[in-house]
């Protein structure tokens, strides 16, 4: 699985600890603040990620400013992406399970590095519909069906 791990110089430290945890497992694709001293803004890594995913040179990303929000606020404005700013394990993990988040955003001010590894881990773990009820898991397959024609009539 290709993964993309970017942040801006806010959630540098946590994306260099998650990196090194992650990379034995997945594979990375690291984007934006490469190096502290070169910082890329969040407004600017946000599309990057978007547009992989979205031609398919990556599976997922995690995406790490300073709250995670201006993150995701930016990579849902593409279409195809479904963008989590999260703050639990719970959320990460319901996140993929009824709305098949594709991309995780945390917040480097908020998150510490074992709960961003605990994050990452139930957001990559989990499946779509995974553990719910068998009427539930059809109702989200559709609502996911219904989202998809909602940007179709935005996006064209």
């Amino acid at each position: 699985m290709k993964i993309i791990i970017g942040s801006d110089k806010s959630g540098f430290v946590l994306k260099e600890y998650l990196k090194s945890v992650f990379a034995p497992t997945y594979e990375l694709i690291e984007i934006g603040t490469i190096d502290a001293e070169e910082p890329v803004p969040f407004f600017k890594v946000a599309p990057i990620a978007a547009e992989m995913i979205t031609k398919g040179e990556a599976d997922k990303a995690i995406l790490i400013c300073g709250t995670g929000m201006g993150m995701c606020q930016v990579a849902n404005k593409f279409k195809g992406i479904r963008a989590a700013c999260v703050e639990s394990v719970y959320a990460a993990s319901m996140c993929r399970s009824i709305n098949d988040s594709n991309v995780l955003c945390l917040g480097g001010w908020i998150i510490a590095d074992i709960m961003g590894e605990n994050i990452v881990s139930a957001f990559l773990e989990t499946n779509f519909t995974e553990n719910l009820e068998e009427w539930r898991q059809e109702f989200l397959k559709n609502a996911k069906k219904e989202f998809a024609a909602i940007e179709d009539n935005i996006y064209g």
